[in-house]
């Protein structure tokens, strides 16, 4: 089991090239599967692959539902399972796959978190204040709304990422693939602020080389997700708006705001650089609000 999960990696990485956060959480899971397989009676540790069938994965997910695990949690120890077997059978390792016929179950709905217009511009116009905020501080809040980039791609660009003539920044998304996004003025003037401060700040130290990264720690390295993440979350704090607010919600707020100001979808599928286009009609559903807002003021028997 060990060895094949090894292998999937080798897989993984080479072969369908996915990008090292769904690597970490597939392999995660499969571990995972494999100390149950360890530890629990429905299956014996000495047999080998071809024992597993569809009945010990079903006694893995219902330990995992007596824990109260999360439904969205589950439907992607599901997949990796099922990527897992595909392969193993593709490999000829299996005869049968006892994945397929697992049922995913079905997920909760929910609305994305964003934060409204006047919430965000109440969010940009605090950050005025220099003694609470530092110059990068403002250039990740700008870049977050102004591009709906997400929080591992904000944290892995380099410098040569952006044209700043043609207003562009080049970002390299899940699975290794990139695409070109246009950056608003008011991101662009904080950034050109923030990296014109850090060239003064370091003097000969500072090199504009393209693969230098653009948010870095006083060490000259490369800020972690989990620093960002905080200062997101100072920003906020400070800014008095009275929600729990992520990186990714900055990024459900760049959506929802082009969406309800009339972008089609499909050109908000191509910002955000979703795969699918039914991942992004979750905005769909935030918009309708804004339906509703203009059913109200504009219809005599609202």
């Amino acid at each position: 089991m060990e060895k094949a999960i090894q292998d999937f990696k080798k897989h993984m990485e080479t072969e369908r090239n996915l990008s090292a956060h769904t690597i970490k959480n597939y392999l995660v899971d499969l571990h995972q599967f494999h100390t149950f397989l360890e530890t629990n009676p429905v299956y014996d540790i000495k047999l080998g692959l071809h024992d597993i069938d569809h009945m010990v994965i079903r006694a893995f997910l219902g330990s995992l539902y007596r824990q109260r695990i999360k439904k969205v949690t589950i439907a992607r120890k599901i997949a990796s399972l099922r990527a897992f077997f595909k392969y193993l059978l593709r490999e000829g390792r299996i005869n049968t796959d006892p994945a397929n016929i697992i049922q995913v179950p079905r997920l909760e709905k929910y609305m994305p978190v964003f934060l409204s217009l006047d919430e965000i511009s109440t969010v940009l116009e605090s950050m005025k204040n220099e003694k609470a905020f530092n110059i990068m501080d403002k250039a990740i809040i700008e870049l977050f709304y102004s591009t709906g980039i997400r929080l591992s791609e904000l944290a892995g660009l380099n410098i040569g990422d952006f044209d700043f003539k043609e207003g562009l920044v080049k970002i390299r998304g899940k699975g290794k693939k990139e695409r070109i996004v246009p950056v608003g003025s008011y991101a662009l003037k904080a950034m050109n602020n923030y990296l014109e401060d850090k060239k003064n700040t370091l003097k000969d130290n500072f090199k504009y080389n393209y693969f230098n990264a653009v948010f870095t720690n006083k060490n000259g390295q490369r800020l972690s997700t989990r620093s960002i993440a905080r200062i997101v979350d100072k920003v906020i704090r400070i800014s008095g708006i009275k929600k729990k607010i992520s990186p990714h919600a900055l990024r459900h707020t760049f959506a929802t705001h082009l969406m309800n100001a009339g972008a089609d979808m499909r050109s908000i599928q191509e910002l955000l650089g979703h795969e699918s286009l039914s991942t992004t009609q979750k905005y769909t559903a935030v918009s309708v609000g804004k339906l509703m807002e203009i059913y109200d003021k504009a219809h005599p028997k609202a």
